[in-house]
């Protein structure tokens, strides 16, 4: 049951997100059955995805008929062209673990008043947690306040993050950005899916997170989350207005500045400056670590 003391507009959002939930978890009892089809090279959607969102636009639709929609599956084709008020749906969030049989993925619901998320729901149906947040009145899981952890050393921190998989993603460069921050961490997380990993920093799970390459539905729900528990989420260099960006960064305050001095020069929003050092240790490296002609490594 949703608490009755959340917005009505989260009421119906989770009640949205029960449906799809319970969609999810009727069709991960028998995953062999999903009927799966590739969007582009290891992208995947299944019968699941358009089912589970099916079924939020229709609650959604039936509370809000003016309400406009946009939905990883179906995009913008539902709901008011032109309304201030916009629902951005990730039905299933972690398809590729969703058919492996992997339990990481989730239900994702945020709303946009003017361009600005003002409603969030995330919806882990496997482990039955449910996330919401309001703008201004915190973010919670079931009924417990979250907020977000309290670690300031990089070094006792646990970072989420999101490996690069789709064709023409920069994979040198992603490789680049975890060389230099693993080290500096406890350690690096992959769990697979974007709107867990920033209910995860909203929770104090893990303190930070960064991926590139999110689209909006990705991280929607899940940014409001994280600054209603008290943590910062922006672009990898730090810049709030980052939805569209492509590029999603979030932790603790602490954490978070540190996350954009380590990764913000490997932003495509980074200075002209901070990309030319880039590129001028990108080559220092690559000659310290070239071979000799006599076998002997090289570079002095």
């Amino acid at each position: 049951m949703a608490s009755p003391n959340l917005h009505p507009m989260i009421n119906v959002a989770v009640k949205a997100a029960r449906a799809a939930g319970s969609i999810i978890n009727r069709a991960a009892l028998d995953v062999e059955a999903v009927r799966i089809s590739q969007k582009q090279v290891n992208d995947f959607v299944t019968d699941v995805d358009q089912a589970a969102e099916a079924a939020i636009i229709e609650t959604l639709l039936t509370a809000y008929p003016g309400h406009g929609i946009w939905a990883e599956e179906s995009g913008r084709e539902h709901g008011a062209k032109d309304s201030e008020f916009v629902w951005i749906i990730d039905p299933l969030d972690g398809t590729t673990n969703f058919i492996h049989g992997f339990p990481v993925y989730c239900v994702s619901i945020a709303l946009a008043v003017k361009g600005k998320i003002e409603q969030a729901v995330i919806y882990d149906p496997s482990r039955n947690d449910l996330f919401t947040a309001t703008k201004g009145r915190g973010a919670y899981l079931n009924d417990r306040r979250l907020r977000v952890s309290k670690r300031i050393r990089l070094q006792e921190c646990l970072i989420s993050t999101g490996f690069p998989f789709r064709p023409g993603d920069d994979f040198p460069n992603y490789l680049r950005m975890m060389t230099d921050l693993m080290p500096k961490t406890a350690g690096l997380r992959r769990p697979g899916a974007a709107a867990l990993d920033l209910a995860y920093v909203a929770a104090g799970y893990t303190d930070g997170f960064f991926e590139a390459g999110l689209q909006p539905w990705d991280v929607a729900a899940g940014s409001l989350m994280v600054t209603e528990a008290g943590g910062l989420v922006g672009n990898f260099t730090g810049e709030p207005e980052f939805l569209e960006h492509k590029e999603c960064m979030a932790g603790n305050p602490r954490v978070y500045g540190q996350l954009v001095g380590i990764l913000g020069k490997y932003s495509k929003f980074a200075s002209a400056g901070e990309k030319a050092a880039l590129r001028q240790s990108n080559l220092t490296s690559a000659a310290s670590n070239a071979v000799d002609a006599d076998g002997t490594p090289g570079g002095d």
